[in-house]
């Protein structure tokens, strides 16, 4: 795949992940929170990930995997974490806002982990990036804009109940 492929694919699997969360919220909300959507998302995913490797008959090599440091197998832990923290939250902070204020946490901590070479060679932290970091900032602030929440419709209205309809556990 060339760069463009790539890129046009990491922004098409951004654009699925507003979607993922306001389905595991309205699932969560049939079935017992965030977690018990989490863990069905976690299971459904698993499905379809066994399916890919028996159709591409990828094989699996777990053979010498238990000696290697415990650590290395919490990625699962954070992605269960991640999903169920974003299934609690979109429904208080909406698609758009989830989204800006955990892109603005992988920006800073991925910087942070570049800077010190946390798991991989140290990439220096210049200006310009830090100017990147930044801009996500002003974006983040612009989305999802803290002081327009007195703005919003008086309760009562048929616009803040339906948003507090869609908004409900």
């Amino acid at each position: 795949m060339n760069l463009l492929g790539a890129l046009l694919v990491a922004v098409l699997i951004g654009a699925v992940l507003p979607l993922q969360g306001l389905v595991n919220a309205r699932l969560g909300a049939h079935i017992g929170g965030p977690v018990a959507a989490a863990f069905v998302s976690f299971l459904v995913g698993s499905a379809v990930l066994g399916l890919y490797l028996l159709a591409t008959r990828t094989p699996v090599t777990l053979q010498g995997s238990f000696r290697l440091p415990a650590w290395i197998w919490i990625g699962g832990a954070f992605g269960a974490l991640y999903v169920a923290c974003f299934t609690l939250l979109v429904p208080r902070i909406g698609a758009a806002g989830m989204i800006c204020l955990a892109v603005l946490g992988q920006v800073t901590a991925s910087l942070l982990l570049d800077q010190y070479g946390v798991l991989q060679t140290p990439k220096p932290v210049d200006a310009v990036r830090i100017a990147g970091a930044l801009l996500v900032l002003a974006g983040v602030v612009l989305v999802v804009a803290p002081w327009r929440a007195q703005a919003q419709k008086t309760p009562g209205t048929a616009d803040a109940a339906s948003a507090d309809a869609r908004s409900a556990p």
